[in-house]
């Protein structure tokens, strides 16, 4: 049983929960858009991607912001999935993220987008 992110209630009135492939795209989604020092008993948890929402937008930020994530995503999901490319986009006040990752459990290729923006 893996535990809905973000955290809902059901209409049962229990915690909703998800498949795993689901939990997985929750979790990749925790570590993109939490910045670092946000979480009390993990301060180094996340990526500061969304802090790369007001940066200028040139080749030289989305190489940079393309490492972050891939590590942050390394450090954090190693164990669950194997990331194979990572699409940064940051178009006006919008951030957009595109991932490809292999889960480790079953050996699928998936494709996640996000989207964040001010």
């Amino acid at each position: 049983m893996q535990i809905d992110h973000p955290l809902r209630i059901d209409g049962s009135g229990r915690t909703a929960t998800t498949d795993q492939d689901a939990h997985i795209r929750d979790l990749i989604e925790q570590v993109l858009f939490t910045s670092p020092g946000e979480r009390v008993n993990r301060p180094t948890f996340g990526s500061g991607t969304m802090q790369l929402v007001f940066a200028p937008n040139s080749p030289e930020v989305a190489a940079t912001t393309r490492f972050l994530i891939q590590g942050a995503l390394q450090q954090w999901l190693s164990d669950l999935i194997q990331v194979r490319d990572v699409k940064v986009e940051n178009i006006d006040s919008r951030l957009e993220v595109t991932i490809q990752y292999v889960v480790l459990r079953n050996q699928q290729q998936k494709t996640a987008q996000f989207s964040r923006g001010v």
